[in-house]
């Protein structure tokens, strides 16, 4: 290892030195621990007895090798301070762990599983100008073999559940709430132990290994949700690692999130060395096809308070830790959860940006869901909250995000969001996605919003899979399934996501009818998305703009969506240089654009 670029926060392999590696015949237990007095590895290979490690290098590392140590066996580090006090460790850089409350790591052979994805490693990309549809999802609650809480499907077993679903349903990319280990099911993943272990809930890291093998052979990405701000608070964990604040802020004004958890301290190179390599690790040793940062607005901002300036610490390791991932693997997605209006987030690191791909647009997601759960007669007023976010929407890269947090602790559904009751909810919900997918930007669905889910998620029971039973729910499930499909099928809604050309308002100023107008456009293809969101028939007349002829192609009010108009593909009226439309209350509609220039994919 570069110890230099270790303490200097520069390299992104501390892993393949640390932690417990098999050396030929022999397991070799190297950790990092400065303060500590002395330290033993105990484990099943010596009857959990004290095995006492030496220093090494500069005296703040410790290694000790033995024979008897084989993978899959259990071991800690007993770390004693400077006043003789100790605590059994689990390996912060330990690539396995026990199951919650146990709390041992375990040696694990990294290289034992050969992936078979060369094809997709070759071929994929960024996704820049490409369609983009992300499924997330909470791996232990997607399904379950029963109605247990603990009980779970393991990495291998989701593969054939879900990979079928994947494709069916139109999500060409899966995003996995953290998969590191994790002591309370409740933090979902966000409050690690085990930054380098897959959580053992679901099996191995070979089994791990296979599901993302299988993805990337029915062509759909992985992306891993990462924790780079902070850990949890467990004694056992990085707290107080070597008897003092190794990776944690000493202070608590800075040092306590407020989740409950610890911060790590950005500015030491140690700390950072740990981050990129955990990040470094996850896309080179499970081939995952990129990295969704959580929190990124507390490591830019102190404790995410603007007020409290900018931590300029973070934002350098930011910056180096992404150009650095780009430089390694260039064809992976980069992707900040960050609801500030920091600028630069997703310009690259030459030009001064954090050098993330894409950033969550959660102003998009919090205006439009408002608008949605307003009643219709109050929706004049808040007319331009759809029309707001293309005013600032080319300063970044943004991805539309309705996630994990927007169906949780009291929040509602997506489906519930929607104004008025059970029935007059469908077809809103409808017309939101169509907005929602004509709108440029890429896309995420949490799990169970394309049934129309009623419930709020909870981490311990299965989506409510009765619910597609009930007429309504199956009818919303065949719209969403060809949605998806759509939006795959058709570069207007994608190619020119970032390009001002690729978008133009057609009607944003029809305050007192609640509709509106755009047209999306790729090099081949021109599609006009209309929406009426009042509760009225309306009327709405727009330009022709040269368009010899407009084709119907999709609409939120067919009768197979649960809607009443028969499925037509009508062209729509041009009269004195105008495309007039009715429109049904609460509907939405695509228009190809059919002339000389431009065809559209039927």
């Amino acid at each position: 290892m570069d110890f230099y670029g270790f303490y200097t926060g520069k390299i992104f392999d501390a892993y393949k030195y640390l932690g417990a590696h098999v050396e030929g015949k022999k397991t070799v237990f190297r950790t990092f621990a400065p303060s500590a007095s002395r330290i033993s590895v105990i484990g099943e290979f010596n009857q959990w007895t004290e095995s006492p490690m030496e220093k090494i290098h500069d005296g703040n590392f410790w290694e000790f090798a033995v024979d008897e140590a084989k993978p899959g066996m259990m071991y800690k580090y007993r770390i004693y301070d400077k006043s003789g006090k100790w605590i059994d460790h689990c390996d912060p850089y330990g690539y396995g762990m026990e199951l919650r409350p146990n709390t041992a790591s375990i040696i694990c052979k990294m290289d034992a599983y050969r992936f078979h994805d060369g094809k997709w490693m070759k071929n994929r990309s960024d996704r820049r100008k490409l369609p983009l549809n992300i499924y997330e999802l909470q791996f232990g609650s997607f399904r379950k073999p029963s109605e247990e809480a603990d009980a779970w499907y393991n990495y291998e077993e989701m593969a054939d559940i879900l990979i079928p679903y994947l494709k069916e349903n139109g999500y060409n990319y899966l995003e996995l709430m953290p998969l590191n280990e994790y002591p309370c099911d409740e933090s979902w993943g966000y409050q690690s132990t085990g930054f380098f272990s897959p959580t053992s809930r679901y099996g191995t890291a070979d089994q791990l290994k296979i599901f993302v093998d299988a993805c990337h052979k029915n062509e759909i990405g992985v992306i891993l949700d990462f924790v780079p701000v902070h850990f949890a608070v467990d004694d056992y964990a990085l707290v107080n690692y070597d008897g003092t604040a190794l990776y944690e802020y000493p202070h608590s004004d800075v040092g306590d999130s407020e989740w409950g958890s610890r911060n790590f301290m950005h500015s030491r190179g140690e700390v950072r060395s740990f981050l990129q390599s955990a990040a470094e690790y996850w896309l080179s040793e499970y081939h995952m096809d990129g990295l969704r940062m959580d929190a990124v607005s507390r490591a830019i901002y102190w404790q995410g308070m603007p007020e409290r300036g900018v931590n300029s610490n973070a934002v350098e390791f930011l910056r180096y830790m992404n150009h650095g991932l780009k430089e390694r693997h260039p064809s992976v997605i980069l992707a900040a959860e960050d609801s500030t209006s920091f600028p630069g987030v997703t310009k690259s690191v030459e030009e001064g940006g954090l050098g993330f791909d894409y950033k969550w647009d959660m102003g998009w997601m919090n205006d439009t869901l408002d608008y949605f759960r307003t009643a219709p007669g109050y929706r004049t007023q808040d007319y331009h909250k759809l029309t707001f976010s293309m005013s600032y929407y080319y300063d970044e890269r943004y991805l539309l995000p309705l996630s994990h947090d927007e169906v949780v602790h009291g929040k509602a559904t997506i489906l519930q969001k929607m104004y008025g009751d059970y029935e007059m909810k469908f077809p809103q919900a409808r017309a939101f996605y169509m907005y929602m997918y004509a709108h440029p930007g890429k896309k995420l669905n949490f799990m169970g919003n394309e049934i129309g889910h009623f419930r709020e998620w909870d981490e311990k029971r299965e989506m409510d899979w009765n619910l597609l039973e009930y007429p309504a729910h199956q009818d919303f499930h065949r719209f969403m399934q060809d949605l998806n499909r759509f939006y795959l099928e058709h570069p207007a809604l994608s190619e020119m996501d970032y390009d001002t050309e690729g978008f133009e308002w057609l009607e944003c100023g029809a305050e007192s009818k609640c509709v509106y107008a755009f047209e999306r456009r790729s090099g081949k293809e021109r599609i006009t998305a209309v929406f009426n969101l009042s509760e009225k028939e309306q009327e709405l007349e727009i330009e022709a703009g040269g368009i010899t002829a407009l084709k119907k192609v999709f609409c939120s009010e067919w009768k197979e969506y649960g809607g009443m108009e028969e499925k037509q593909n009508n062209a729509v009226k041009i009269k004195e240089g105008c495309c007039l439309f009715r429109l049904k209350p609460f509907s939405a509609e695509y228009y190809a654009v059919i002339n000389d220039e431009v065809v559209i994919n039927d």
